[in-house]
């Protein structure tokens, strides 16, 4: 990141907000937003970036072109074609994979646009480029549409000619295989494409985690060239700021959570099949200006609309102290950062007081970010805030109607003898941009934490490689989800994904909770939230 950031000198950035390309204002934009509610605020930020923005965006659709010159540049037999402006900005891509065996075929993997160019046409502009394509190439098109049949949108691959797999072979596809389609060109139309086609299909099933992997590749480095984008806009949007020391209120909430995004990215990617690391986001360095920034996790008063009560017991938020209510991102933001395990060895070790104010480098040393949770005593019983964005909160109110609906059946559950619990959400108040959660604070860790606790902290490994007790936790986490799994409705289903796992953990000196009886070891408490 230094060679394409920090070489740029203050004459080549000064005064030139004007600068930023389209795709850099609407990346800011989204940046900012999350619950803010820029567009009718008078902040100079907002004017800056939405002026003629509407006409932008249209004025650079209609000059979209489909770049095919990458078409013909395999890489492991996954091609692309790119649709650009004339004034470069990326506004999508198609990605394929190149198959020449038994017949020559086009797998197309999947077709992106950018978020603020949907509904525009360029989807169907780049599959009509992509039909002409394989025309010329006198190749069979195959794609696995997750587009139901009674969507408006299913049209589009119908109207060039798409059908589905059935037609040609007269052989039924198991639904779980995927609802296949084919686009077939003339060249090949008066042939007997049975065959070749179920012996295709075939090959994709088999290539299926191979494409997985790199798709997720492409994903990853597409990816952490939009973080440097973003990063090069902030700080040519901030230069006069930055050059002249000053430190303001917006600059920080920006760039601490460009740093939020950022880590929360770099934990992703680690789940990805196949990652390996190749595009490290270490290559995303930020300057020391950058890193000394105090942490400001909520934006301006400027940019947002008066805090509220979102939902939840009337009678805990009549609890809260009168200046929270009327201050709450403020005076939650102030509170002490939960002290979980990492937090506190971090601490330690950097010889850190927990009254000091973190930065952004901190943030960026941690790995995550420790302010999202602040720890608050209301009435003599302990509570977790929990910092969210908005977009998350109806995933948060379905957790909790699950956890109601379900309550008999968690009733004096156990999995692998440990108690199962819930911790639900109590009330969720909204302000400045976020939104935030209060819970009961636990006598437990997210399980993740407990595993890297047991593998890593010194006084741990011992005890742990004795015991097992980190394929303990694991294998408990396993359980739970399979057993929620086979409780709840079908529709409940995607749920699961949002579902946090927490286990009973002795915070005060940062060691597991373990029963050990006759039947073996086994964790104390698994809570959901």
């Amino acid at each position: 990141m230094n060679s394409i950031v920090q070489n740029l000198s203050p004459k080549e950035l000064a005064g030139e907000r004007a600068r930023l390309s389209l795709n850099d204002r609407l990346a800011l934009i989204s940046l900012m937003e999350g619950g803010t509610r820029v567009a009718a605020s008078d902040a100079p930020m907002t004017a800056d970036l939405f002026e003629n923005l509407s006409g932008l965006v249209d004025e650079t659709v209609s000059g979209a072109k489909i770049d095919r010159l990458r078409s013909d540049q395999s890489n492991g037999g996954f091609k692309i074609f790119e649709i650009n402006s004339d004034t470069g900005e990326n506004l999508g891509r198609l990605n394929m994979l190149y198959l020449n065996k038994p017949i020559p075929c086009y797998y197309l993997v999947y077709v992106e646009v950018a978020a603020p160019f949907r509904n525009k046409g360029l989807g169907n502009l780049v599959l009509r480029v992509f039909r002409d394509f394989l025309v010329q190439k006198a190749a069979v098109g195959i794609l696995d549409n997750i587009i139901p049949g009674d969507d408006p949108t299913y049209d589009v691959y119908s109207k060039l000619n798409w059908k589905p797999l059935e037609s040609l072979t007269q052989t039924p596809v198991s639904p779980t295989d995927g609802q296949y389609m084919i686009f077939v060109p003339p060249g090949l139309a008066a042939r007997d494409l049975k065959d070749p086609i179920l012996k295709l299909l075939h090959h994709i099933k088999r290539k299926r985690p191979a494409i997985d992997m790199r798709d997720n590749e492409l994903m990853v480095k597409r990816t952490i060239d939009e973080f440097k984008d973003l990063y090069s806009a902030l700080l040519i949007y901030f230069e006069k700021e930055i050059s002249t020391g000053q430190d303001t209120s917006l600059m920080r909430f920006m760039f601490t959570r460009f740093v939020t995004k950022l880590l929360g990215f770099r934990r992703r990617i680690g789940r990805l099949l196949g990652y390996t690391g190749g595009e490290s986001l270490e290559q995303i360095v930020l300057s020391p200006q950058i890193s000394s920034l105090r942490v400001q996790s909520y934006a301006p008063r400027e940019l947002t609309g008066r805090p509220f009560f979102e939902c939840g017991d009337k009678e805990l938020w009549l609890n809260l102290p009168e200046v929270l209510k009327k201050h709450p991102a403020r005076i939650i933001e102030a509170l002490p950062n939960y002290r979980r395990p990492s937090l506190v060895a971090w601490m330690e070790c950097g010889g850190v007081s927990s009254t000091d104010t973190l930065t952004i480098g901190d943030l960026m040393d941690l790995g995550f970010d420790p302010t999202r949770l602040k720890e608050i005593n209301i009435r003599g019983d302990e509570f977790i805030f929990e910092r969210i964005q908005p977009r998350l909160l109806n995933h948060v109110r379905d957790i909790n109607s699950l956890f109601e609906r379900r309550a008999s059946e968690m009733s004096g559950a156990t999995v692998r003898h440990a108690r199962l619990r819930s911790n639900p959400a109590l009330l969720v108040i909204r302000d400045s941009g976020n939104a935030y959660v209060l819970r009961r604070k636990l006598q437990g860790i997210h399980w993740e934490e407990a595993v890297e606790q047991l593998q890593g902290a010194p006084r741990l490994q011992g005890l742990n490689k004795s015991m097992s007790l980190d394929r303990i936790v694991i294998a408990t986490v396993r359980e739970t989800a399979k057993w929620l799994l086979s409780t709840i409705e079908r529709e409940d289903e995607p749920l699961m994904d949002h579902l946090a796992y927490f286990i009973s953990w002795d915070l005060e000196w940062n060691q597991p909770k373990i029963i050990v009886d006759g039947s073996g070891s086994y964790v104390e408490t698994i809570w959901l939230a």
